[in-house]
């Protein structure tokens, strides 16, 4: 079979209150339609032909009457906000129970394990923005050595050192002891690499970074797809999330970097899947409040967009969504609970409109009906609604 699948999850870009946002704190977030409330609207010509202003009312993205995708959104149904449970969910995993989280930081007992298999002490062990612990603790870092370890609002263990007094191999060795040992009760979501560069008043996160991921504890689309072998791409940090099972990934620094990765995909994959996770909606702009940022990123994707269309061929199926939201334009810097937008392309879609789905899975489900893969354990397969190849 000579299909290609490309998934393309644009990373935190939610587009409106999930069934349950209020239960997870949440209540007000709405990423896409707040950032462009609040900023009076952009013009994201490219975007509105697609669809995305048809999925919800959205200021200055018209709802067009002859969108060129099929359009609607997803509710997410497993537990959890981030982007482990939401790129599961999209490949057919739902989580029953969430990841644990450490408002109030980690059990003395783990620091002491952490810091005696890495050989270094501990600053920090507080949920914070990792900017603003740089500021807090980087100079102390500089002096003595010791590991900036912190968490958030969600599920992550997160390991900074400045890469010129943490050589980037053992803070790498140090995030991998750390998975380690962080098992249940404390099986976290991911630990997170985070090194950095500069000096006390300007901070800068290098490139640099490295998720380390629990494995899925049940079949994914990934390995429904390697049973047939049908292959699979990953560009941006997917392989992390899926701890490397059935995925290899191109890692991407930047929006910019990830589109032109997955054009290039799109001119040498021959078949299979592209599953593209696009990361600075949530890691450059939304964890950081930062709105103009968000918004010059929408105009970013408008613009690329044409080029990346160019490059579907007649049997492509192609789907843009999100795996949570992160909305800027709240007091919070983490992670929302939203739905996420669905646009669905290719020559043989008809461009229809697919309501709110019930879950990321569909997603999912629908490609591994494309692909030839065996049925996963969530989601309902939209294939036949849009597929006319």
């Amino acid at each position: 079979m000579s299909r290609r699948a490309v998934i393309v999850v644009l990373d935190g870009l939610g587009i409106g209150p999930a069934h349950d946002t209020a239960t997870y704190g949440d209540t007000g977030s709405d990423t896409l339609g707040n950032t462009l409330r609040s900023i009076g609207g952009l013009s994201l010509p490219n975007l509105e032909a697609l669809g995305l202003g048809c999925c919800a009312p959205l200021t200055g993205v018209a709802a067009v009457a002859t969108p060129s995708a099929a359009w609607g959104t997803c509710q997410p149904a497993g537990a959890g906000k981030d982007s482990t449970t939401g790129h599961w969910e999209v490949c057919g995993l739902t989580l029953a129970h969430p990841f644990p989280t450490y408002p109030d930081g980690f059990p003395d007992q783990v620091l002491a394990e952490f810091s005696r298999r890495t050989g270094r002490a501990v600053l920090g062990n507080v949920a914070a923005s990792g900017t603003a612990i740089l500021d807090q603790l980087g100079a102390e870092h500089q002096r003595t050595g010791a590991w900036i370890v912190y968490t958030s609002a969600d599920s992550v263990f997160q390991v900074a050192a400045h890469e010129h007094v943490v050589p980037l191999e053992e803070l790498y060795a140090a995030c991998a002891e750390a998975r380690d040992l962080l098992q249940p009760p404390h099986g976290v979501a991911r630990v997170i690499a985070r090194p950095f560069v500069g000096d006390q008043g300007a901070w800068t996160r290098t490139s640099h970074r490295r998720d380390l991921s629990v494995p899925p504890p049940g079949p994914t689309l990934l390995d429904r797809l390697a049973e047939r072998h049908v292959p699979r791409l990953g560009v941006g940090k997917v392989d992390d999330l899926f701890a490397g099972r059935n995925i290899a990934s191109v890692h991407a620094a930047s929006n910019a970097e990830g589109y032109h990765l997955i054009g290039s995909a799109m001119e040498s994959v021959e078949r299979g899947l592209i599953f593209a996770n696009i990361l600075e909606f949530d890691q450059t702009w939304g964890h950081r409040n930062d709105v103009p940022g968000f918004a010059a990123g929408l105009e970013e994707l408008d613009r690329v967009l044409p080029g990346l269309l160019a490059r579907v061929r007649k049997d492509d199926l192609v789907i843009f969504s999100a795996d949570h939201g992160n909305d800027p334009t709240t007091p919070s810097t983490d992670h929302s609970r939203e739905r996420v937008p669905l646009l669905v392309y290719g020559p043989g879609v008809r461009a229809v409109p697919l309501g709110e789905r019930s879950t990321f899975a569909d997603i999912g489900q629908t490609v591994a009906e494309f692909l030839g893969a065996a049925p996963l354990g969530s989601g309902r397969s939209f294939l036949g609604d849009v597929w006319n190849g």
